[in-house]
């Protein structure tokens, strides 16, 4: 079997604000400019073509090292998603006569975000605060910092699929769905085999996708994930490119890649249905569902327990039909008081240890955080607490939940 691509590709941590001095030339007319999520270049004749604009403050360096290859109008620009890292440099590229082009979903997607832009900005700050300082200490060192965040409206949108023409490049852009938004479409070169995907794929390529994010979003459903890969498939690409990371070569890597992708997710897809139907439980489906070793993926990003719990409760919804308790506003944690004072806290935080010293850190911090709901400050139930955390950050490679137990460690640690 191939050395799966991902092995061989930047991680989660490697995702950093833009910075590059100069872009990267691909051909003769294509460049990208890599930052939160790459923007690419296409120059032509005719001028010039931006595929996604990146975050508001990273534009100017995008801008620049364009600029510096040609001076030519940009004529489009295309969103293959509606995330704040492609479309909010906007501003930054458009022109007069510039058509901003989207999927028909874009706009509502943009809405939305805006709506939730509080609780998404506070349930992300864990993992991309300091990558946002780095950010604003580059805009001020480089002095190409200070661009506003765009909220920008596409002048041409689309249901399934639009096509155009410019200095004698063809583009076909097509709706795929399942990725990262519900609205995404993937950009097709066909004279020269080149697919530009954005964040199809999730974040970090060859990774298991993130069906849902632990920082808050829609749920992604699975079989639409899939049908979009066939889409890709089905062009037959011998370059992807992609939202982090340098291209991916070759037809036959490609076609590995992503069957092996399409099977891996529909594996997980089938093995938590069966198991509803079945009447097993979400968590020990979670626990049981594991790929074939010939389907392996990272999981630097997204992770299998994650998909099987975004695919079950997708068809399911929240209610697990495991206690009436769920069907009220009355959360478990109301009645930590009452077991405190029932056992008494150092006891339960003696439980905790006991559990973490039986290689249970997760059943550890459930204990421990019975105790400090009532006792934020209890000794003995932090220090539990905070071991169970750095155990599970040991074994951890994934980059949410590394973000998420370093923030929760150096959270407890305060507390002494």
């Amino acid at each position: 079997m191939p050395t799966p691509v991902h092995h061989s590709r930047p991680g989660g941590f490697g995702i950093q604000p833009a910075s590059m001095p100069e872009a990267r030339q691909l051909n003769d007319f294509l460049y990208m400019s890599e930052g939160l999520s790459s923007s690419y270049l296409i120059v032509t004749g005719e001028g010039r073509v931006v595929i996604n604009t990146g975050m508001g403050f990273e534009a100017p360096v995008h801008k620049r090292n364009y600029d510096a290859v040609d001076s030519g109008p940009v004529r489009y620009i295309l969103l293959t998603q509606a995330h704040v890292d492609h479309v909010g440099g906007v501003d930054v590229f458009r022109e007069e006569g510039t058509e901003i082009v989207a999927h028909e979903g874009n706009q509502a997607y943009q809405d939305e975000d805006a709506l939730l832009r509080s609780v998404h900005g506070g349930r992300s700050s864990f993992a991309f605060a300091a990558t946002l300082a780095k950010a604003a200490e580059y805009g001020k060192t480089s002095g190409l910092g200070g661009a506003a965040q765009a909220r920008p409206t596409p002048t041409i949108t689309f249901s399934d699929r639009y096509d155009f023409e410019l200095g004698g490049i063809r583009f076909e852009l097509l709706h795929v769905p399942g990725g990262e938004t519900t609205e995404s479409m993937a950009i097709w070169l066909p004279q020269h085999r080149i697919c530009l995907a954005g964040n199809l794929f999730s974040a970090l390529f060859g990774h298991v996708p993130n069906l849902v994010t632990i920082r808050g979003d829609r749920y992604r459903d699975a079989l639409s994930f899939i049908d979009s890969l066939e889409r890709v498939l089905a062009l037959e690409p011998e370059r992807l490119l992609v939202g982090h990371g340098p291209p991916i070569e070759g037809a036959d890597v490609i076609r590995w890649e992503l069957e092996r992708l399409r099977d891996a997710v529909h594996f997980l897809h089938e093995e938590t249905v069966k198991r509803m139907n079945d009447g097993v439980d979400v968590w020990t489906a979670m626990r049981e569902i594991q790929l074939p070793p010939e389907l392996a993926l990272g999981e630097g990003y997204g992770k299998l327990s994650w998909c099987v719990r975004a695919i079950y409760e997708n068809y399911l919804g929240w209610f697990h039909h495991e206690s009436t308790t769920e069907l009220y506003s009355v959360s478990a944690s109301s009645v930590h008081g009452d077991l405190v004072d029932l056992a008494g806290p150092d006891a339960i935080a003696k439980l905790a240890r006991g559990r973490l010293d039986a290689g249970q850190p997760v059943e550890a911090i459930h204990l421990a955080e019975i105790v400090l709901n009532v006792d934020p400050s209890h000794g003995p139930a932090l220090d539990v607490d905070i071991a169970a955390h750095e155990q599970l950050e040991a074994e951890s490679e994934n980059f949410w939940m590394l973000s998420w137990l370093r923030r929760e460690i150096t959270t407890l640690k305060e507390r002494r």
